[in-house]
């Protein structure tokens, strides 16, 4: 009787050590699609799974996702949830910006804010007009099928009216500038336009982006001096679009089988398995021009230590892509957030150094006067 009791006692304990294990499966498998529903559609993680999570995310997803919900399409329809490409925006305006300050003297922090409060309405802009344009060719990929006007979250009707509020605030903040950076930043407009196009035309469309997104590159020194200087600012535009050239064509190879078969053209379907070589090459002029831009406005050390950091990322970020790969290509296009933030630093503090290096030359100069 004792032995038999045991055996039940055995079975019973198994049977609940196996509802146990059983339940935790379905906690599990219940934790792991909440994961997979937080995320975006290129399968990055937008928040926490669970309310805790969601509570303390700061990500820009995770802004949006807490908006009003008739807000939040709009939101997602000028990338705010993604903000990377606004801050592959705003930085060559920031690298302009800081050239065009005083010597020992740090860039205008109006101008700065000023110009990233454009670029988030620019970029939101941008992206609209990408979408109102490529609506049916987004329903046909997997990454972009859930963009608000391809969804039909939003009507072209509607975004065509959104757009028209995001170029009014645009032009209120360019008309905060001098009068000859209100006609440059004006001309910029028909890039803007026309880039959503070229991809239906050419195999080289993220060369018009790179000239459309360095734009600033012109615009943030006339904002400061009143015009362009040609020796600075052209190689500073040529470098950013070298840049983007880089950076936009390791994002095209995410999409390059879909756009074979949708028809849309792009540097990574064109350079193919050739892709390393040609980005090399990329690297090699904007290092070139930025060096050009260094000598041309008198920059000291701390700028060409910021160059040499530069150019051991791209070096990285080139040999170690994998273009098969989406999920590698999306962290080494994000990573050239990075990038451009080192070239920022670079010319802030290579232009505080300038100050130092002035002061001694004075002092040199008073003792050969005194003796």
């Amino acid at each position: 009787m004792l032995s038999l009791g045991g055996a039940e006692v055995a079975r019973g304990l198994r049977a609940v050590t196996q509802a146990w294990l059983a339940g935790s499966r379905c906690r599990a498998l219940t934790l792991a699609r909440a994961a997979g529903a937080s995320r975006a559609g290129d399968g990055r993680p937008l928040v926490s799974p669970g309310p805790r999570g969601r509570l303390l995310s700061l990500s820009a997803a995770a802004v949006v996702d807490s908006a009003p919900r008739p807000l939040q399409p709009y939101l997602r329809l000028m990338r705010l949830d993604k903000p990377i490409g606004t801050w592959l925006l705003y930085l060559p305006c920031t690298w302009s910006i800081a050239l065009a300050a005083e010597p020992g003297c740090f860039p205008d922090w109006y101008l700065l804010s000023l110009f990233g409060t454009g670029a988030v309405l620019m970029r939101g802009a941008g992206c609209t007009i990408n979408d109102m344009w490529d609506q049916n060719y987004d329903k046909k990929v997997a990454r972009t099928a859930n963009r608000p006007i391809a969804a039909g979250n939003i009507s072209t009707f509607q975004s065509f009216v959104f757009l028209g509020g995001q170029l009014t605030l645009a032009l209120g903040v360019l008309l905060c500038l001098n009068y000859y950076s209100i006609a440059l930043g004006a001309a910029s407009l028909l890039l803007v336009i026309t880039y959503p196009l070229m991809k239906r035309i050419t195999y080289w469309p993220q060369l018009v982006l790179g000239m459309t997104f360095n734009w600033g590159a012109l615009l943030g020194w006339s904002a400061v001096k009143g015009s362009c200087d040609p020796s600075v600012c052209l190689p500073l535009y040529f470098s950013g679009i070298m840049w983007t050239l880089i950076y936009d064509t390791i994002y095209a190879h995410q999409d390059k089988k879909d756009d074979t078969l949708i028809g849309v053209k792009s540097t990574a379907l064109r350079f193919g398995e050739n892709t390393k070589p040609w980005l090399s090459g990329f690297g090699v002029a904007m290092l070139g021009a930025l060096s050009l831009v260094g000598v041309n406005s008198g920059q000291t050390m701390p700028y060409y230590t910021a160059l040499t950091a530069v150019g051991a990322h791209l070096a990285h970020q080139i040999y170690t892509i994998d273009i098969h790969r989406p999920d590698d290509c999306w962290n080494k296009f994000a990573s050239n957030r990075t990038v451009g933030l080192i070239v920022f630093l670079g010319i802030v503090l290579g232009n505080l150094w300038k100050e130092k290096k002035t002061d001694e030359t004075k002092k040199n100069i008073d003792s050969r006067i005194e003796d």
